[in-house]
């Protein structure tokens, strides 16, 4: 069975799909009648593995509303005789991005068994037709003899085909699976705790400075600045209006907890704390925290002291909300020195994942 099969998949434009090489399964992409049993999946190996957070229900729900990584032709889900979901991989991929993002999971039942392989080697697969899908689509735009749009030659080529998988330290038996199918370790990112019932830090913005809590009238100039900031941050690449709204509309984002750092003058956005809280987390790890997803400074406004203004303010927020601990998680080799200031603040390394890539 080929995954383009149209009693098991529809593509898009009649691609056919790459095959999932393990034949103890039947196989299919995702739909909306999957996510009860998607998520069920998803649940029965956090429990085992333990992992820092999992997509839930919620998540999946936001996943099928994607335009840029359709769930059609860039999921896959294992399912056994019974109809019940063992295995699953999806695929998100920037249009014209340098790489492309693999997410996957295995039942616990069902691990070394060569289920795992066999998810690693769709992924590359589809991962190589994103890339040719992306050069297709500048040669579609090129001019009558071949010329880019200014008269120029298009560049067809683009960047080799990249995956990137990011797995938490702990869980060697994916790590091992990752070492062995060809992967290598680019990066390092720390999870990081601040206990809230310490004494909280004071941190007073400068004169021409004000802090407001986030809400919606703010998104697409905090999207602009956003791509501003992380323009010179390793692996990052510019979100587009719906991966942005993935961000600030995530079923755990909460905006009470969350501020921007304003210029009084002019209105501009200096800075930013956007957070999260998941109450699910709190039962499974035995504390509650509030979680920054996103803390970034605009080039010009840096030496000012107002990521630790905002900080400061996250912890606040989130001891007024009860919160026991404030967290992030941050690049162990960001160029702005982002580890040193955490520390400073009071944050202690808890728990590492690594970012594996594999160039096809």
């Amino acid at each position: 069975m080929t995954q383009g099969d149209a009693s098991d998949l529809t593509a898009d434009d009649a691609v056919a799909l790459p095959a999932v090489d393990f034949p103890g399964l039947h196989w299919r992409s995702a739909g909306p009648a999957d996510l009860d049993a998607w998520a069920a999946l998803i649940a029965r190996t956090a429990a085992v593995e333990q992992p820092v957070w999992f997509e839930r229900r919620a998540d999946l729900e936001q996943i099928m509303e994607s335009k840029n990584n359709p769930v059609g032709p860039n999921t896959v889900l294992g399912q056994d005789s019974d109809g019940v979901f063992r295995a699953y991989a999806r695929l998100t991929k920037n249009k014209d991005g340098a790489k492309a993002h693999g997410f996957c999971a295995v039942d616990p039942q069902w691990q070394r068994r060569g289920v795992g392989s066999a998810l690693l080697a769709w992924l590359e697969a589809r991962t190589r037709q994103r890339f040719a899908e992306d050069a297709g689509a500048v040669q579609d735009n090129a001019g009558p003899d071949g010329a880019g749009p200014d008269g120029g030659v298009p560049d067809t080529a683009g960047p080799a085909p990249r995956l990137r998988l990011f797995i938490e330290q702990k869980q060697q038996h994916q790590c091992v699976l990752l070492e062995e199918s060809g992967y290598e370790v680019v990066r390092y990112y720390n999870e990081m705790h601040r206990l809230l019932s310490a004494p909280l830090p004071e941190a007073p913005l400068d004169h021409g400075l004000e802090l407001v809590t986030m809400e919606p009238g703010l998104n697409e100039a905090l999207r602009l600045a956003h791509n501003q900031v992380f323009a010179d941050h390793w692996g990052s690449e510019p979100r587009d209006e719906e991966s942005w709204g993935f961000v600030v509309n995530d079923p755990l984002a909460r905006p009470d907890l969350s501020a921007v750092v304003l210029e009084s003058r002019t209105g501009e956005i200096a800075g930013y704390q956007l957070a999260s809280y998941d109450p699910d987390n709190t039962v499974a790890r035995g504390f509650s925290e509030g979680y920054t997803d996103l803390l970034g400074v605009r080039r010009e406004f840096r030496g000012r002291g107002i990521a630790q203004a905002l900080l400061a303010d996250a912890m606040r927020r989130f001891a007024a909300a009860g919160l026991d601990k404030a967290s992030l998680d941050v690049d162990s080799e960001n160029p702005t020195g982002a580890m040193a200031l955490y520390r400073k603040m009071g944050y202690v390394p808890v728990n590492t994942s690594l970012a594996w890539d594999k160039v096809l």
